[in-house]
């Protein structure tokens, strides 16, 4: 019997408006939770939908349906009939041009659930919102326009869909009306879909034909379609069996805060990602493997005796062990991957590509480290489903990506558990989001590869040749005057008895990077290579030049990365293009204005302007001897020489 039942049964006058708030958060909390998206091609009535059962369920108050009229007169397009649409297309610019751009979340409730929906749009250019939308989703409901059949962007959205680990589908047979409620219609449409769908993997595909407009089959049951004899769309949203398996996995608590008000209690806050966990359990620390037991649980109502997937706890152990934000309480029977090398499913955002080799920031869910595409085994073609070779990924594509990062990470395969196998690329200039990316495997040479500790190190090869290691980085334009420059600082170097030398970008093309072009993903390489180099040649004690346009600014910071705090010196020798085509030493510009060279920085490929130059040489009206004496001076009063 439920909390509110129990009241019916008591006197009027023992009720109080406590027990009645106290009763109906109780059967609100029993009730069980559905998260869904709606997805789709643009127009087939994904937010009519919406607002369809937000209406027909009576979760609209009065001010808000009023507001409905005025704006379905304002911005409608359905005539005098409400638009739906309005209730969730909340952007002025949405209403404005009649699409849906953001994704809009609704949280409502019927007698027997809780959901929450997730509206995505529908147009190719905002597949990114939709992969956000389906990130946390258990359930998605595919329209189709059932005038148009299948489109490229429902094969895109269910692919997406599956990447994203949701099981259960609905293939929502919308605006059946304007097909005169067919069946043959419906069946045509449902087969082509089972058809595309069939190695997906969803466990359920439910096809129900509807009118989100006039609200046939979406919460009662429509008198014309006699043929059809399945669920109502809100029947089958309520009585959907959606085996969340969170609870059957193993312990996974990512820890996120370490508590430590005082010197009397230390405890690790976070969420349970999966499984459950009790006092008294033994616990493993995912990186260093050091085990503890659970002495204590706290959380906000208390001390609790066990806590399951979901909770926002703090885990207090018996022993004091080592354990960092980032890292990861597990259960010592299942442990997760630990790597630093893995494989995963990508889907870009970033307006720019992804470029193999590029350096990005990798962000889960409480880690973050600095990580390298390695490489793009392909990508996917979202209409045909075929793998194709690819040397990047534009934005709103699919691929499979080898992925580095700077230490190690503890984690699921996806497939197995989306908490702890889900991360997100961010763009290290910007801060953008720029991927979501789904974890597939551990590349096993992650663990068999393992650093090998020198007696001699940097420090004690810099003292004997008495310099301090050092990487200057000359950038600019072609013409700009950085080789000149670098062959003359050398000189001066080599003369004062200094360890240099010089790696300059027509000189590595002959033999580390004769196989590179000129490319975006060329270019990109080509700087992560001397960048290695240029990190070796640093640990070897030894002052470099390194003489490259390095246009990117994105891998300009990645070398900055590999060095030591302060051994990155960029210079950026800063020629105004107008005077690097004057000088046009090797004729370059000519053949690049002629249409004869392509990807010429400066012409029809971007410099992108250092942000962070510890030298800026405006190297106009200037001789190379100058700016020579210029650098030289600021090495010797910063200790370097």
């Amino acid at each position: 019997m439920s909390a509110l039942a129990k009241l019916d049964r008591l006197d009027e006058a023992e009720i109080t408006a406590a027990d009645t708030v106290a009763a109906f958060l109780a059967e609100q909390e029993a009730k069980s939770f559905l998260r869904f998206l709606t997805c789709g091609s643009v127009d087939d009535g994904k937010s009519t939908l919406i607002g369809r059962l937000l209406y027909d369920t009576k979760l609209i108050f009065e001010d808000q349906l009023a507001s409905l009229e005025s704006e379905s007169k304002k911005f409608g397009t359905t005539g005098e009939d409400i638009d739906f649409a309005l209730l969730v297309d909340g952007l002025e610019s949405e209403r404005e041009q009649g699409i849906t751009i953001d994704v809009a979340y609704r949280f409502f409730a019927t007698a027997r659930r809780k959901f929450i929906v997730a509206d995505t749009p529908g147009h190719e250019q905002y597949t990114r919102n939709m992969a956000t939308g389906a990130s946390t989703a258990d359930l998605a409901i595919v329209l189709i326009d059932a005038r148009k059949g299948v489109l490229p962007q429902t094969r895109r959205h269910s692919f997406i869909a599956s990447l994203l680990g949701i099981r259960h589908i609905v293939v929502a047979i919308n605006k059946i009306d304007l097909a005169d409620y067919s069946q043959e219609t419906f069946d045509q449409i449902v087969a082509d879909y089972r058809r595309f769908a069939a190695d997906f993997g969803f466990e359920t595909i439910t096809p129900i034909p509807m009118s989100a407009r006039y609200g046939d089959n979406v919460t009662t049951r429509s008198r014309k379609m006699g043929w059809y004899d399945g669920p109502t769309l809100l029947d089958h949203l309520e009585t959907v069996a959606v085996d969340d398996r969170t609870d059957d996995l193993p312990l996974r608590f990512p820890v996120q805060y370490v508590n430590r008000p005082h010197l009397d209690f230390r405890g690790f806050a976070g969420t349970v990602a999966s499984g459950a966990v009790a006092v008294g359990d033994e616990v493993v620390v995912a990186k260093s493997g050091k085990t503890a037991r659970v002495s204590r649980i706290v959380s906000m109502d208390g001390n609790l005796e066990a806590a399951a997937t979901g909770q926002a706890v703090t885990l207090v152990l018996n022993d004091e062990i080592e354990v960092s934000r980032g890292n990861m309480l597990v259960a010592p029977e299942e442990r997760p991957h630990i790597a630093s090398q893995f494989e995963a499913n990508i889907v870009w955002f970033g307006e720019q590509p992804l470029l193999p080799g590029r350096s990005y920031i990798l962000r889960t869910e409480t880690d973050q480290v600095s990580a390298n595409v390695t490489a793009l085994r392909h990508k996917v073609d979202v209409n045909t489903f075929a793998e194709e070779a690819a040397r990047h990924l534009d934005l709103n594509e699919v691929g499979v990506i080898n992925i580095a990062t700077q230490s190690d990470l503890a984690f699921d395969p996806y497939a197995k558990n989306r908490a702890t196998g889900a991360f997100v690329l961010i763009d290290r200039v910007t801060n953008a989001t720029v991927g979501a990316g789904m974890i597939n495997s551990a590349l096993r040479r992650a663990d068999n590869i393992h650093w090998q500790a020198l007696d001699v190190n940097k420090a004690s090869r810099a003292e004997a040749k008495g310099q301090k290691p050092a990487v200057l980085w000359f950038t600019g334009l072609s013409g700009s005057g950085k080789s000149t420059v670098a062959n003359i600082l050398e000189k001066r170097l080599h003369a004062k008895g200094k360890h240099t030398y010089t790696l300059d970008g027509d000189n590595v093309r002959h033999g580390l990077n004769r196989d590179l072009g000129f490319t975006d993903e060329d270019r990109v390489e080509n700087i992560r290579r001397v960048g290695e180099v240029a990190k070796l040649m640093s640990d070897a004690g030894l002052i470099v030049l390194c003489s490259f346009i390095s246009p990117f600014r994105a891998e300009r910071r990645m070398v900055r990365d590999l060095l030591d705090e302060g051994e990155m010196i960029t210079i950026w020798v800063d020629t105004p293009i107008e005077e690097c085509a004057r000088r046009d030493p090797k004729g370059l510009y000519k053949k690049a204005y002629a249409g004869e060279i392509e990807n010429f920085t400066g012409v029809d490929s971007p410099f992108e302007l250092p942000e962070r130059a510890e030298i800026h040489l405006k190297a106009k009206d200037r001789t190379a001897e100058d700016m020579a004496d210029e650098i030289e001076a600021w090495m010797i009063e910063r200790g370097y020489i």
